[in-house]
């Protein structure tokens, strides 16, 4: 007996086809995953290139995470003050910050030595090899949640420096010339002038040029190149002295709220881990060429004397650091702790670039010996 097999139009099948490999209209499907949207404030205005450095890393975790985890940037003042940051991060205010330690040195002096300082001849490599190599990233976390009781998580970001001294009034010829001088600054300069008598003041970015107008201050240091030559003081002051020894190297930190970081999946916590470890290299390269042409710009568009920071200033400062972290150990264990580590990172690697690398002098000597921007 034959079989009778039910004929079905083509397109019979082509229907049954797609609904089995989409799946019915009116079938129950899972539905997309809603973004994670966070709110994150910055410690400085949006025109500096450091905030740059925030919106390359909002993107990058927009990116890396298929945009399941969205960051908003917001600058400084648009829901707390610079110097608010850390505090409303904390308090869940806002969800995270990008911001700098050595603003909240009131709070605790470690925050000097976790993010600038000397560092016993580290540079910005040495330091950030510090905090992912000798323990550095862990310190500061237990800083923030152990020592300051503060519920926020911290991820290192930025990287400046050597930075500036600063832009002055007039010309200063050693040490004993700052004493009169009403300065601009913060962290361990503060610290080191305070205690050579100069009156010191901190200011965010936003508020230096303002206060130089009205004769407040006389002199003043941010960061230095892009981020001076955008905040206006060339056109202040006439007179720019670099390096300082007080931030040759300054790490900035990405922080977020620790109850919110604690909340997202383990993928999107080490994408944003990878994010902020991209950011801090990629946005450091392209600063550093924005600075280069900041400083040509500077000399050669504005008129402002670039001097080379006279050796007795540097000398009495190292010097005058070296006893106030003698005094800070000795009254701290946790000051003594973070200390202890970079003094034993940097009394590694330090020998070793010094015994196996050139100085730097030595080829750009040979190619660049008589081009400089200085006076």
């Amino acid at each position: 007996m034959k079989r009778r097999f039910l004929k079905l139009p083509a397109v019979t099948f082509t229907i049954l086809a797609v609904i089995l490999f989409f799946g019915h209209p009116l079938l129950p499907v899972a539905h997309a995953q809603k973004p994670i949207k966070l709110k994150f404030q910055a410690s400085w205005p949006s025109g500096l290139t450091i905030f740059d450095n925030f919106k390359m890393f909002s993107d990058k975790v927009n990116k890396m995470s298929g945009g399941r985890l969205q960051i908003e940037t917001l600058p400084a003042g648009a829901v707390v003050g610079a110097f608010e940051v850390l505090d409303a991060t904390a308090r869940g205010v806002i969800d995270g910050g990008h911001t700098a330690p050595g603003y909240y040195t009131g709070k605790h002096w470690a925050a000097i030595p976790l993010s600038h300082g000397p560092l016993f001849g580290m540079d910005f490599i040495d330091m950030y090899g510090w905090l992912w190599e000798g323990g550095g990233v862990e310190l500061m976390n237990e800083w923030y949640q152990k020592v300051l009781k503060l519920n926020v998580v911290s991820f290192p970001i930025t990287a400046s420096g050597p930075q500036a001294l600063g832009w002055f009034k007039r010309e200063i010829k050693g040490w004993e010339d700052f004493k009169g001088f009403k300065i601009r600054i913060y962290g361990i300069g503060g610290d080191v002038f305070t205690k050579a008598g100069v009156t010191t003041v901190q200011l965010p970015g936003s508020e230096i040029l303002p206060a130089a107008e009205r004769g407040v201050i006389d002199a003043a240091e941010w960061v230095g190149g892009i981020e001076d030559l955008k905040l206006g003081f060339h056109n202040v002051w006439k007179h720019h002295y670099t390096p300082g020894m007080h931030e040759p190297t300054t790490i900035g930190d990405l922080i977020i709220n620790k109850t919110t970081y604690d909340k997202l999946g383990d993928d999107l916590k080490e994408i944003i881990k990878n994010a902020a470890q991209a950011t801090f290299f990629r946005w450091w390269v392209g600063w550093q060429k924005q600075n280069a042409q900041a400083y040509k710009d500077m000399v050669e568009k504005h008129g402002v004397q670039i001097h080379r920071t006279p050796q007795d200033i540097l000398d009495n400062f190292l010097t005058t650091y070296d006893e106030i972290v003698k005094e800070k150990v000795e009254s701290d264990p946790f000051i003594k702790k973070v200390i202890e580590s970079q003094r034993a990172y940097a009394g590694l690697v330090v020998p070793y670039r010094r015994s196996t690398w050139p100085s730097y002098e030595y080829a750009s000597d040979h190619y660049w010996k008589d081009k400089l921007f200085l006076k």
